[in-house]
């Protein structure tokens, strides 16, 4: 089983890349499951069911989220109303919507998929390793192959995040601060790590908005309306393949994918 992981999506420019790059990868890399993150994707806040649908037709089989995930509250329904959207499963229960589910590959192949949040330096939150274990433990009854985004700001909390889920989870990957870090592995038990996979979107910027207006904020302290940048812009990810048989992850590559200006 060969999985691609798109990282925040941010902004239409994150579109263009998830849309020319994605088709790219998923033939010539033989990818047989693909996962974006797209909490960034309308406008830097949020997805709309326009975007969310887009995503789809580029390739994505689920879709990711974090603490964006309610910020367009017109497609608030959409997301609650299906499955291939997954919200953070510490949410309360009753916000609707799910944070984990099974899906079927290209192969036939189940997969599951886990979507959690972290708490420090976030908002409050029910505990992630708890809710992200239960999750673990529903969709091992069904498929050994269990993936995570672990949507988390402190590289302490994912990291320890990681150790906790070596053995149970094929795969933790770290998103939400945008940087790509440089230290994939495989850990121990064999669970393939890293502690954030980057940001799909312009990367001359401040995480993905135009950098003047967030380096003004910081000065000034000041309520600002941050737009998303347009260049240099990237397609940031992993591919990881895992045995089917075990869940255990075989390999794990890292991804930072120029798109060419005007493609």
């Amino acid at each position: 089983m060969r999985i691609l992981f798109v990282g925040d999506i941010y902004g239409k420019p994150g579109r263009r890349a998830a849309s020319e790059l994605v088709p790219k990868l998923i033939e010539e890399r033989e990818i047989d499951f693909t996962i974006m993150n797209g909490e960034n994707a309308a406008g830097g806040f949020g997805i709309t069911e326009n975007i969310g649908k887009k995503l789809h037709t580029y390739g994505a089989d689920v879709i990711t989220t974090g603490n964006h995930v309610w910020d367009q509250k017109a497609s608030i329904s959409y997301i609650v109303s299906g499955d291939r959207i997954l919200r953070p499963s510490n949410y309360p229960a009753d916000v609707g919507g799910t944070g984990a589910a099974v899906y079927t590959s290209k192969k036939g192949t189940p997969v599951g998929v886990v979507n959690v949040m972290g708490r420090t330096g976030m908002r409050p939150m029910d505990c992630p390793f708890r809710s992200g274990m239960d999750c673990v433990e529903m969709i091992r009854k069904k498929t050994p192959i269990v993936f995570i985004d672990f949507h988390a700001e402190a590289t302490s909390e994912k990291i320890a995040f990681g150790w906790y889920m070596d053995g149970s989870a094929s795969a933790v990957v770290g998103t939400h601060t945008h940087v790509q870090t440089a230290d994939e592995t495989i850990l121990p038990r064999g669970t393939a790590y890293i502690t954030d996979v980057g940001m799909t979107g312009p990367h001359k910027s401040v995480i993905g908005a135009q950098k003047d207006a967030v380096i003004q904020q910081f000065m000034d302290r000041l309520p600002t309306r941050f737009e998303p940048a347009t260049e240099d812009v990237k397609l940031c990810g992993v591919i990881i393949d895992v045995d089917n048989a075990t869940g255990r992850a075989l390999s794990i590559e890292r991804l930072r994918i120029d798109l060419a200006p005007g493609e």
